[in-house]
This record gives structure tokens, sequence and C-alpha cells, in this order.
């Protein structure tokens, strides 16, 4: 069952995906507000893909497909910028946007489906064992995944879709697509274009 909420939007030319890990650089009073406002309330906000416009001045256009954010952590950089570490959380879908007059961007959105647990398909094998090879070569938070995670379709593609040198668009399509085995296809299908290998050292 599908759930309606306003959200804060902070479009971004990067795409934020579900249970990964994003850094951000927050100045413009409009998202110093919001991360105010998130501070106080206990609220999140969603980042949508610009598809028109900048990261700065003007609002800009974001896509009607987005992830929510979550801030796991802040600091203040030596410029004396805040700089956040999001998580990225449930998937949305943007109904109807409008603009606050400090140039906040708030959408309506319908919250998706939260993924399945099922295990990769035979025909997936080979993506699993490919990010095996591409997390102990990277290391960091995901290097003591076990079995179980390696073997679930849907964690499987996300990490995946972070990992590769993929498009912004291709991440984009991504978070679209509802169906777990639908994401790990379409990563089949990019790999040739992408030249990886499971050999290749990324």
């Amino acid at each position: 069952m599908t759930s309606l909420q306003s959200l804060p939007l902070f479009p971004l030319h990067s795409a934020l995906l579900p249970g990964a890990v994003l850094g951000l650089r927050v100045f413009e009073a409009r998202y110093l507000d919001l991360v105010r406002e998130c501070g106080r309330n206990g609220s999140t906000f969603g980042v949508c893909l610009i598809l028109e416009g900048d990261e700065v001045g003007s609002p800009a256009i974001p896509a009607t497909w987005g992830v929510e954010a979550l801030i796991e952590d802040f600091d203040v950089g030596a410029d004396g910028v805040l700089v956040l570490r999001l998580r990225g959380a449930r998937r949305f879908h943007v109904l109807e946007t409008q603009v606050r007059d400090n140039g906040l961007v708030v959408a309506d959105v319908e919250w998706c489906e939260p993924d399945s647990d099922d295990e990769l398909q035979p025909e997936h094998a080979l993506l699993g064992t490919l990010l095996e090879r591409i997390l102990e070569q990277a290391g960091g938070e995901y290097a003591s995944a076990g079995p179980a995670q390696l073997d679930q379709a849907a964690w499987v593609g996300w990490r995946l879709a972070g990992f590769l040198p993929l498009q912004e668009q291709q991440r984009l399509l991504l978070l679209q697509e509802a169906d777990p085995y639908r994401r790990l296809d379409r990563l089949l299908e990019w790999i040739p274009e992408l030249g990886v290998s499971q050999e290749e050292d990324l």
C-alpha cells in the first residue's frame, strides 16, 4: 500500500541510491534551513537527479524519481562549510512540486514498495561474483559482506549500481525500476559497454 508525503528536495547532478553513502557540502541558505528543520523535527529530505539547471542558484528541474536521504553524520570543513554524510533510504516517485519563497523545491511524493529479499537467479550469478571481487578490492564498509548479502538480488543490484562507472541517467533508470531482477537485467546489458570484467581492477 502506498502513502503520500510532502518532502523537501535537494536536486543534485548525481543520483543517490538506496543504501549508498553520499557526501554533501551545504552552504546555500535554503538548504541550511532545511538541515536545521530536519535536525529539529527528525525529518528527512529527498535527493533527485537534476534534469535541467544547476545545484546552486535558481531552482533546478528534478527527476520525478529519487531517494530519501538520512543524515548519518555532519562536520564543518576547513573552509567553514557544512559537510553532511547521507545514507540513501526509501525510493519515491514525485507527483507534483512547488517552490517555496526561499527557492526550496518541495514535492508531493509517493513512496515505493520496499525491495524484496529474494535471492539471485542463476542468470544473475555473474553479477554476484563481480560484486564480490569489487568489494575485495575496494574495501570500506561493504568489505565484510557475507554470502547472504551477496546472494540478495536487490542488495547486489544497488551496490553494483554504485560501484560501476554508470552514467547518472542509467542510475535514474534503475531507480524507476521496481523489480530487482529487472535492475539486474539492465546491469547485465550495460556491462559489455562499460568494458568491465570480473578480473578488472576497479
